[in-house]
């Protein structure tokens, strides 16, 4: 036991410390429980083949294939669109978003979507993104009760408690206290939350970051385009791309100053402004085209040619001329996209526009071509822009294998970790992902993490850790009423989770609440569930993932996830301390 709690200990260190990820300091411990012979290598090593690893890994390829077929950006983006310019109205419907998105993909991922949205709604409405960006990262979370699948630690949790001889968690069984939780906290953040929340970033010093640029490119509407004949209102261009359409050129000079009810025609270009993913998005949008793109160069070519933001830096030749006049893309082998000039409205066809100091162009063709570029001091290269083409055509096929999966799984017509995986190669059959595309979504650091730190409970087990944990919260809970243990377990778990991650929480102290109950002669269900329920209420510290990809961004300081988050954790304990044991009564049989 002595040697076990020494692991855990430098185990802790090496969570809270950072001084290597926590995948590898997870791995570090799976090593240290075998060397020192507290756990056999078959049993060490079975975590990476256990049902919570596998279904986990059916998941992530699932929900990579609703982002890669675009169902993820509709379905916000539709939310979103309703939003309007005021600020408790769009703080409210980023809750709600985020919240409902998490609850059928990871906290983590919906965060990550939703963060350069807000980003971009929070220029717009000229509302400082700091705002709005803690209350992303909590809602986001907030959901993690909702599902099993919401989050990883839930998926922990069950894999955990079927070792014990319970039933693993249903899909839909921590819905009840998962929706009452998401309910209230959303509550408290759009009332005392939001008055919490602090302005770090004055709504001036928006800048063009995280892809937010506004762009300006030429837009063609090919002879055959089902858009031609529609008006500009029909074919919505605002609604679905997020393009704000400056003008229209039409028969090569005839500038057209677009109205709702003008009809397109064959061949007309629309000059258009919008954010850089808005712009690429043309790319996949049938009945339009970016016309750089039409001459760029041969298909054989384009699957090979980068993409990439260039700035224009003192000193730079094409300062003052125009594309056309330095034959840019004769000289250079690269095509001109669109074009961002900060505080400056563009109304010119790209070729005759003269740059100025300070212009950022969106350029395609060779990486090579890129680099030199920057070589020769003609352009400053701000970074590359991820090329992934959104495989729209499949989406519906990506929702029918999602819902197909989790019903097949919910209704116990087939174990979770099955319809899971099934629903993984289904996405492999029909199209809708490519094992490359897929691997590559998969956040294996998770995987690793999980498999490496499910032996610790066989650790603890073995050592007899856990049952006498458990016996010194028996002995020192003798004459206390059950709900304050119950309590412990949740304060417990969740101070735990600001050092170290959520899975690794609810691994080290799920053994000690389990004994607990059952030394106590109480339901160790309730025990459990409480542990699900506090590993998501990780709001102290901004160490969680979904906070801490707000974190720079909003500019917060350490203390403002305490003052904020501190009242929503109590919050949450309220509506947990309330529920749990009239959902999970604690002396029912298991």
């Amino acid at each position: 036991m002595l040697m076990l709690l020494a692991i855990l200990g430098a185990a802790l260190a090496g969570f809270a410390l950072e001084w290597t990820g926590p995948d590898v300091v997870a791995l570090g411990v799976l090593l240290a429980l075998i060397l020192t012979g507290l756990v056999p290598a078959e049993r060490a090593f079975a975590g990476f083949g256990s049902p919570t690893v596998l279904l986990l890994f059916g998941l992530l390829i699932l929900t990579a294939g609703m982002v890669r077929t675009g169902v993820v950006d509709v379905v916000g983006r539709r939310l979103l669109r309703h939003a309007g310019e005021g600020a408790g109205r769009l703080l409210a419907l980023i809750l709600i978003g985020a919240a409902g998105l998490s609850a059928v993909l990871s906290n983590t991922a919906a965060t990550a979507f939703f963060l350069p949205v807000v980003m971009g709604l929070a220029m717009r409405a000229r509302i400082s993104p700091s705002r709005l960006l803690m209350p992303l990262a909590f809602a986001a979370t907030l959901s993690s009760p909702v599902t099993l699948i919401s989050t990883s630690s839930n998926i922990v949790v069950s894999g955990l408690m079927t070792g014990y001889g319970l039933r693993p968690i249903g899909m839909f069984e921590l819905t009840p206290v998962g929706l009452v939780i998401t309910a209230v906290g959303i509550v408290y953040m759009l009332t005392v939350g939001r008055r919490l929340v602090p302005e770090r970033v004055r709504p001036e010093e928006l800048d063009g970051g995280f892809g937010l640029r506004d762009y300006l490119t030429e837009v063609l509407v090919p002879g055959d385009s089902h858009l031609a004949g529609r008006t500009l209102e029909e074919a919505a261009l605002g609604r679905d791309l997020d393009l704000t359409v400056l003008a229209v050129v039409r028969d090569g000079h005839r500038h057209i100053v677009p109205q709702g009810r003008m009809r397109l025609a064959p061949g007309d270009v629309l000059l258009v402004q919008g954010r850089r993913d808005a712009v690429l998005k043309v790319k996949d949008t049938e009945g339009l085209e970016i016309k750089p793109d039409v001459t760029l160069q041969d298909p054989a070519q384009e699957e090979d040619a980068g993409l990439a933001e260039v700035i224009l830096m003192p000193g730079s030749p094409l300062a003052g001329r125009t594309l056309r006049g330095v034959a840019f893309r004769d000289r250079y082998g690269l095509q001109v996209l669109a074009i961002n000039r900060r505080g400056a409205a563009i109304r010119q066809k790209l070729s005759t526009i003269r740059l100025r100091l300070g212009d950022v162009l969106l350029v395609q063709g060779p990486p090579g071509n890129i680099r030199a570029l920057e070589s020769d001091g003609t352009l400053q290269v701000l970074g590359a822009v991820p090329q992934e083409r959104v495989n729209t055509p499949r989406a519906r096929t990506a929702v029918f294998i999602f819902l197909t999966a989790l019903a097949l799984g919910s209704f116990g017509v087939l174990s979770l970790p099955v319809a899971a995986l099934l629903g993984a190669f289904a996405m492999f059959v029909t199209r809708t992902l490519t094992p490359e595309e897929a691997y590559r979504a998969v956040d294996w650091r998770v995987l690793v993490l999980i498999g490496s730190l499910l032996a610790v409970g066989t650790a603890m087990e073995q050592t007899g850790l856990a049952r006498y944990v458990a016996g010194l919260l028996v002995g020192a809970a003798q004459g206390i009423h059950p709900l304050w243990i119950l309590s412990a377990v949740f304060a417990l778990t969740v101070l735990l989770t600001q050092p170290m991650s959520n899975q690794v929480a609810a691994v080290v102290v799920l053994p000690v609440a389990v004994q607990a109950a059952l030394q106590l002669d109480l339901n160790p269900r309730t025990f459990a569930v409480m542990v699900a329920v506090a590993a998501s209420a990780s709001y102290l510290t901004p160490l969680e993932p979904s906070c801490l990809m707000v974190y720079g961004a909003g500019r917060y300081r350490f203390a403002d996830f305490l003052r904020v988050g501190g009242l929503l954790v109590l919050v949450i304990y309220a509506v947990s301390i309330l529920l749990v044991p009239v959902l999970w009564p604690l002396h029912a049989p298991r």
